[in-house]
C-alpha cells in the first residue's frame, strides 16, 4: 500500500471504514488496518503541527483522536460487529435489549453453574474452550451475516452479537476464577 493521504476536509463523521478506506466487511486484514493507521497518524500526529497555530493543534488533536478511536473499534472482531450492525441499522443496544432465546438463556445457566463447581484447572480450561468454541460460533455466523454471503440479515446479527458478549463477558470470568484460584493454590 502506497503512502495513505487523509482527506481532513471531508468530515470527522464519517464511519470508520470510509475513513480507513475500507469496505464495510466483518473481516478486515488487521495488518492492512495496522498499516493505515499509522499512515494516518503520521499525516496527523499533533506533534507535527507544533509550530502551527492553536487552531491547527486542535484540529489535528480531534483527527487524531478520530483515528484512534476508528481504530480500536475496527481492529477487535466484537467491536466491529456490533459496529457493523448499527451501520446497518440495527444497534446491539446491550444496555436495553437484553431478551435471548431460551435455550442460550439456559445455556448460560449451564454454565453459570459450571463455572461454580469448578474446582481444578482442567474444569476451567474446559469452560474456557466451550466458550471460545461458542464465541468462535457466534463470530462465523456474524461474519455470514454482515458480509452478506447470505441474504443482509443486521437484526439476527445483532442477536449474535449480543449472545457473543454475553459469552465473551463469561470467558473474562472464568479467567478471574483462575486467576482467584492461582493466587489460593500457588
Amino acid at each position: 500500500m502506497s503512502e495513505m493521504l487523509l482527506d481532513t476536509s471531508s468530515p470527522l463523521t464519517r464511519d470508520d471504514f470510509s475513513l480507513f478506506q475500507l469496505p464495510q466487511t466483518f473481516f478486515v486484514d488487521l495488518e492492512d488496518l495496522d498499516r493505515r493507521w499509522k499512515a494516518m497518524q503520521k499525516q496527523v500526529h499533533p506533534d507535527k503541527f507544533s509550530m502551527a497555530g492553536a487552531s491547527a493543534q486542535r484540529v489535528a488533536m480531534q483527527w487524531s483522536s478520530r483515528i484512534n478511536e476508528a481504530h480500536r473499534r475496527l481492529k477487535t472482531p466484537l467491536t466491529r460487529a456490533s459496529y457493523l450492525c448499527e451501520l446497518l441499522g440495527s444497534p446491539i443496544e446491550a444496555e436495553n435489549n437484553t431478551a435471548m432465546p431460551e435455550a442460550f438463556l439456559i445455556e448460560q445457566i449451564t454454565l453459570r453453574e459450571s463455572l461454580d463447581d469448578a474446582q481444578i484447572k482442567e474444569d476451567f480450561d474446559r469452560l474456557e474452550s466451550l466458550v471460545q468454541a461458542g464465541i468462535a460460533q457466534r463470530q462465523a455466523q456474524c461474519a455470514l451475516w454482515l458480509d452478506g454471503l447470505t441474504s443482509a440479515q443486521p437484526k439476527n446479527a445483532a442477536q449474535e452479537v449480543r449472545a457473543w458478549m454475553f459469552l465473551d463477558r463469561f470467558l473474562q470470568d472464568i479467567q478471574k476464577r483462575m486467576a482467584q484460584l492461582s493466587e489460593v493454590n500457588p
